[in-house]
């Protein structure tokens, strides 16, 4: 019987307090608080996100320890995350961290949160088979685009990245476009299954190698938009499931492509999908797609383990545990970091 090595993540990069507990790789909990308060200004607002968080932390990381069935006394090390994300929430899970892992005498780990979307993969499930060593992982958030070559836990290379707007931005604007409330994504993905995804044609950006641009399409759905209005003023309300579908069947296309060119350009056929976008059920499916005609072995998360959650700071540090990669008391959060840092 393996020694029980209780690991704590605490995230708090951006609006979601989440704790977790993992005994050797799999989840006893993984707790998170979401923050209401955002929804009215259309977008997150980071001081009172770091509020929220300073009200949230305790009452999360305690209820994390208590449906794990553990005490506190029996953790092995703390996780938390130092970035990137939004300053002042960072600073909040940090202190935490500090403080509790100096008032249990326990290790620290500082996690780099986008190094812990991709090891989200490594979570221990019984029904879930894990990627193997080196595989391309599609990570796609409100933040970040990026296709990652992952040769090893910690050694990882971008291939390619967004030089502008991220993946999860493009959907939540066009969803503001739209008069969607936010978090817009998801909902654009609901209302797309009910239409027409070659409805309206948007122009694909062309951009060189590997990387990814959002930016130009974002303008042109909203001069598309406002063209039709111009016709139409209630073009939105009486195509709105057309309009959804054929955005996302748009932004879908943009990624797949690229993860074309890398598959050839590496000849790596395992394919990982990691970040809040990856919910997406258009990805998902022409993942699954992808598997069949084109030969992939593709590696989609629980949706549990997609969005930003302690669990996968927790796994990350759980593999750095195993290789004694503690921080010192030192340690400060950084509002940018590359996932390869």
């Amino acid at each position: 019987m393996d020694t029980p090595i209780y690991i704590l993540g605490i995230e708090s990069s951006c609006d979601d307090t989440s704790a977790a507990i993992l005994c050797n790789g799999k989840v006893l909990s993984n707790v998170i608080a979401n923050q209401e308060v955002h929804s009215k200004y259309g977008g997150v607002v980071p001081e009172l996100a770091s509020r929220a968080h300073q009200q949230n932390i305790v009452p999360v990381v305690q209820q994390a320890i208590e449906q794990a069935n553990i005490t506190k006394e029996d953790l092995c090390a703390i996780a938390f995350t130092k970035g990137p994300g939004l300053m002042g929430s960072l600073l909040v899970g940090t202190s935490f961290a500090k403080s509790l892992a100096l008032g249990l005498q326990i290790p620290l780990i500082d996690v780099n949160h986008m190094q812990a979307h991709i090891l989200a993969h490594f979570i221990k499930d019984t029904n879930y088979k894990t990627p193997p060593f080196p595989f391309l992982c599609l990570t796609i958030s409100g933040g970040h685009t990026q296709i990652v070559k992952v040769s090893k836990y910690f050694e990882m290379e971008i291939l390619g990245e967004t030089i502008d707007d991220a993946v999860g931005e493009a959907f939540d604007k066009s969803a503001k476009i739209l008069g969607l409330p936010y978090p817009g994504g998801p909902l654009i993905d609901k209302y797309a299954k009910l239409g027409n995804p070659k409805a309206y044609a948007f122009t694909k950006p062309k951009v060189s190698d590997l990387n990814f641009s959002f930016s130009g399409l974002k303008t042109g759905i909203l001069y598309f938009i406002q063209k039709q209005q111009r016709i139409n003023p209630n073009f939105i309300e009486e195509n709105l499931n057309d309009i959804c579908a054929s955005i996302q069947y748009t932004i879908v296309e943009i990624l797949m492509d690229k993860l074309k060119k890398a598959i050839k350009k590496t000849g790596i056929k395992d394919i990982a999908i990691a970040g809040g976008v990856s919910a997406n059920s258009e990805i998902r499916n022409r993942l699954q797609l992808a598997q069949k005609h084109f030969g992939w072995s593709t590696y989609i998360p629980k949706f549990e383990y997609t969005t930003d959650n302690a669990a996968m700071i927790a796994i990350t540090g759980y593999l750095k545990y195993l290789e004694n990669r503690y921080s010192d008391i030192s340690v400060t959060a950084q509002a940018r970091l590359k996932v390869t840092d």
